[in-house]
């Protein structure tokens, strides 16, 4: 029965064409035959409590069935699900029991979805390499000795590996994007606003969103339509309700009149030549399908100063926590973590307040730019996925990179613009690693961006490259 089409599988849930229980089962004969493999999910119910939820599932009347209704879940391990720890991957807080759903999960349960675990992710979700001392390292299930990037990435391998038709994640310097594009899965990163913000700032600094994560754009923004809508306790929150974004499944043909800007490098950042020849082809498909496509970008020179000041900035707030409920928190925490949050701790006044106003110039010149094209396409990440050993990258091109974030500035500097932005598969080394194409959709232009990304999927179809696994479920 393993499904093609969250939709479709969706569809048949609530008609009670299929039985919750039917996929229950066959989610937990994927897990139990892959996870070992690549160790995507963690703290996953025993399965007869999962079985036990799909039961009673089954017995809700079709009229009162969600639109996700008895869709088997695994919520990234930063989001609070009633009943389960929330680690963040720190070993401390093992058993940091969650005692109700935050904003997200309430969203996903009212959905009808039964949650039976969750996705791994690096320690405080830090690094796009996902690994931690409390749960390991996951493996891509393309080639299982790279890493699926992060920090979404063990929700990136669950989808790839069928799983999980559905996989939630967040996104500050392309925690959705980067793990999409290393293991050929779709991963969006809302417009600030669109979905529950979770943890962290409210105004100032914002910078993280969650969002949705799929094997196709269409199952994407069916996700998105349940995630998505406004939040009352949100002061940045967006008014369309989640239903307008299923509007994204009548995408055009193709992409005639559309004005299209391609960034291969965007002002000169080192990019792997494998990745710069798939996305020298993501372009020429663009112009194949009708668009207009020139080579340009809007001036994201100093996005990265930026983000760095207020990542860190974000991050002070969890290191004063932690210095005041764990004293010895550093004794436990990745080299990296720790230098990222004491920056933040060190931040004077004038730092911060400087890097909100060079953000709003930043923003004033991206919002012209986009008045004269409807969206921007450029890689999701610099370099294909690496050895799961490697914890950052170092070097591109012979060129050396200062910090663990520097490899990322290609979804980090977007970040800073606060636009949508949504990595879609676009093809392949030669070697068969995955490579992902980023689309950066015009202010606040959530649904046209995913059209946008629909037509360039169905014409393109390499979501349709499953990894190699098979002779796993067979050993």
């Amino acid at each position: 029965m393993q499904w093609q089409s969250a939709v479709e599988l969706c569809r048949d849930l609530q008609r009670g064409d299929v039985s919750a229980e039917a996929v229950m089962a066959e989610v937990y004969q994927r897990i139990e035959t892959l996870n070992p493999r690549v160790n995507a999910l963690v703290n996953v119910l025993p399965k007869e409590q999962a079985m036990a939820l799909a039961r009673q599932a089954d017995r809700l009347p079709a009229a009162r069935r969600g639109p996700l209704h008895g869709l088997p879940m695994a919520a990234k391990d930063a989001v609070e699900v009633k009943g389960f720890p929330t680690t963040w991957g720190f070993k401390p807080w093992a058993e940091n029991t969650a005692r109700e759903d935050d904003g997200q999960a309430r969203r996903l349960r009212a959905a009808g979805v039964l949650f039976i675990g969750r996705s791994n992710m690096p320690e405080f979700g830090l690094g796009s390499n996902t690994f931690n001392p409390l749960f390991g390292a996951t493996r891509n299930p393309y080639n299982p000795d790279k890493t699926p990037g992060g920090s979404s990435g063990g929700a990136a391998v669950a989808l790839a590996t069928g799983m999980l038709p559905l996989a939630d994640g967040s996104d500050m310097g392309g925690s959705l994007r980067n793990p999409a594009s290393f293991c050929n899965v779709v991963g969006l990163r809302p417009s600030i606003g669109r979905t529950p913000p979770g943890r962290g700032m409210g105004w100032f600094a914002r910078l993280s969103t969650t969002g949705p994560m799929a094997r196709t754009v269409a199952d994407t923004a069916l996700l998105f339509s349940v995630q998505a809508g406004p939040q009352r306790d949100d002061p940045l929150t967006l008014p369309e309700h989640g239903e307008v974004f299923l509007d994204a499944l009548q995408a055009p043909e193709n992409l005639h009149g559309l004005r299209i800007a391609y960034s291969p490098a965007l002002h000169g950042l080192p990019i792997d030549p494998a990745v710069a020849a798939v996305m020298q082809r993501a372009a020429d498909s663009f112009a194949d399908l009708g668009a207009e496509v020139a080579e340009c970008c809007p001036d994201l020179r100093q996005a990265m100063d930026v983000f760095q000041v207020q990542r860190a900035a974000s991050l002070a707030t969890l290191g004063n926590n932690l210095d005041a409920s764990l004293p010895d928190w550093k004794n436990h925490a990745k080299e990296t973590a720790v230098w990222n949050i004491e920056m933040g701790q060190q931040l004077s006044s004038r730092e911060i307040l400087d890097s909100e106003l060079l953000r709003t110039r930043i923003y004033a010149g991206v919002a012209e730019f986009f008045d004269r094209f409807d969206a921007l396409i450029l890689p999701a990440a610099q370099v294909p996925p690496f050895a799961v050993e490697t914890d950052w990258i170092r070097e591109i091109n012979g060129r050396q990179l200062e910090t663990y974030i520097d490899w990322m500035t290609i979804c980090c500097a977007i970040t800073v613009t606060g636009l949508p932005a949504i990595s879609v598969p676009a093809g392949f080394t030669a070697d068969g690693l995955p490579v992902g194409l980023q689309i950066v959709g015009k202010p606040r232009g959530d649904l046209a961006l995913l059209q946008i990304a629909h037509t360039f999927e169905q014409a393109t179809a390499y979501y349709r490259t499953a990894p190699a696994i098979s002779h796993w479920e067979t050993a």
